[in-house]
C-alpha cells in the first residue's frame, strides 16, 4: 500500500526558507513541490540544494501543492497565507503569525472556515528544552529567562521582541496558561533601526510573574531560564542543555534543607524542525490536532505586542523627564 505524501511548498527563500526547503526534502511522508520567493535566483539556487525543486510564481506554486510554509518576512505573512487558504492549503506560518491581532484574527477564521490546517512556527515548542521544563513545572509562580546574543544583521527587519523575546513570551504563555493583567518593559534601538535589546515584566491573573530580557547586542550567548513554582525551583542553561531541579519529590537528597531534594537533567538536542515538520504533515494527512494553533500564534503576538506598547509608554515618560536628552548629552559627551 502506498502511504499518500504531502506535497508542500515554500514560500520564501531565505535563511529559514532554505532549512524548511531541506528539512522537507529529506522527509519521508512529504514532497518538496517547489519554491516561491521574489529573488527568483535565490529560490532556483535552494531548491537545486533542496534536490532539484524548481522555483515558480506563487500562483503556480500554490496549484502544485496540498501545503505551504510561509518562510518570508513577517510584514508578508498576512498576505502570502491569505492566497494559500483562498487556494485551499493548509499553512504553516513562521512566527509572528501576522503584524497585526486584526491580521491573527482574520488568518484563524479563514482556516476555521476552510476547516484549513494552520500552524504557527513557534519551534521551541517541540524542542527537548520546552518537554524537559514542563516535565517538572507545571505551576509557575516566578520565572526569569534571558535570550542575549551578539549583533547579526538578519532578523532587524523587527524588532527584538518579534525576533527573539516572541520565543521566550511563547514558551512562558504555555507554562503559565493564564491571561495577562500587566506589562511593563523597557528598551532601546542601538544597532538597527528597530529595538535590540528589551526587558519586560509581565504580570498574569493568576498571581505569576515573568521577567524577561532579550538582547541581540550583547558580547556573548546566552540563554536561561528560572522558574519558582508549587513543585520546587528550577534552573535551566540552554546553551549547555542542563536543568536542576530543587524539589521535595525527585533526586538526591540535600542534607539539612528539611527533605528538599536536587535533580540534575541533560538533554540531547534533538531537530526541532524537523519535529515540527512532522507534526504539520500529521495534521494535514492524518486529522492530528495542531501543536501551536492560530490561537498560540494570537497570543503570543498580542502579547509581544504589549511589551512594545509598554515600551513605548516608558520611551514617552523618558522624553518627557528629559532622561533621554540627559543621556544623549553624556553619550555626546563620550560616557
Amino acid at each position: 500500500m502506498i502511504q499518500h505524501r504531502l506535497r508542500i511548498g515554500i514560500a520564501g527563500a531565505g535563511h529559514f526558507g532554505r532549512f524548511h526547503a531541506l528539512k522537507v526534502a529529506s522527509s519521508r511522508r512529504a514532497i518538496l513541490a517547489g519554491l516561491f520567493d521574489p529573488d527568483h535566483a535565490r529560490a532556483a539556487v535552494v531548491g537545486r540544494e533542496a534536490g532539484g525543486a524548481p522555483s515558480m510564481p506563487l500562483a503556480e506554486l500554490l496549484a502544485a501543492c496540498d501545503a505551504v510554509i510561509i518562510a518570508a518576512p513577517a510584514e508578508a505573512h498576512f498576505e502570502l497565507a491569505t492566497q494559500a487558504m483562498d487556494a485551499g492549503r493548509h499553512v504553516l506560518i513562521e512566527k509572528p503569525i501576522a503584524a497585526t491581532l486584526a491580521q491573527a484574527d482574520a488568518l484563524a477564521a479563514q482556516g476555521r472556515s476552510r476547516n484549513l490546517v494552520l500552524q504557527v512556527g513557534h519551534l521551541l515548542r517541540y524542542s527537548a528544552e520546552h518537554r524537559a521544563i514542563s516535565a517538572l513545572i507545571t505551576r509557575p509562580l516566578y520565572i526569569e529567562a534571558a535570550r542575549i546574543a551578539p549583533f547579526k544583521p538578519r532578523g532587524t527587519d523587527v524588532s527584538v521582541i518579534l525576533d527573539r523575546m516572541i520565543h521566550d513570551l511563547d514558551l512562558v504563555l504555555a507554562l503559565v496558561d493564564s491571561p495577562i493583567s500587566s506589562v511593563d518593559a523597557v528598551g532601546a534601538a542601538v544597532s538597527s533601526p528597530h529595538e535590540d535589546i528589551a526587558n519586560a515584566r509581565v504580570r498574569f491573573e493568576n498571581g505569576c510573574v515573568a521577567t524577561i530580557t532579550a538582547s541581540r547586542i550583547s558580547l556573548k550567548t546566552e540563554r536561561k531560564m528560572r522558574l519558582f513554582s508549587q513543585e520546587g525551583y528550577l534552573s535551566a542553561d540552554f546553551v549547555a542543555r542542563k536543568l536542576v531541579m530543587i524539589g521535595k519529590e525527585r533526586g538526591m537528597p540535600l542534607p539539612g534543607t528539611g527533605g528538599y531534594r536536587r535533580e540534575e537533567v541533560n538533554w540531547t538536542e534533538g531537530d526541532a524542525m524537523a519535529a515540527e515538520h512532522e507534526a504539520f504533515v500529521a495534521a494535514c494527512l492524518d486529522g492530528a490536532p495542531v501543536v501551536v494553533n492560530a490561537a498560540a500564534g494570537r497570543r503570543a503576538l498580542s502579547a509581544a505586542l504589549n511589551v512594545a506598547d509598554s515600551m513605548d509608554a516608558s520611551r514617552r515618560r523618558a522624553v518627557a523627564s528629559g532622561l533621554i536628552h540627559d543621556l544623549q548629552h553624556l553619550a555626546g559627551g563620550g560616557l
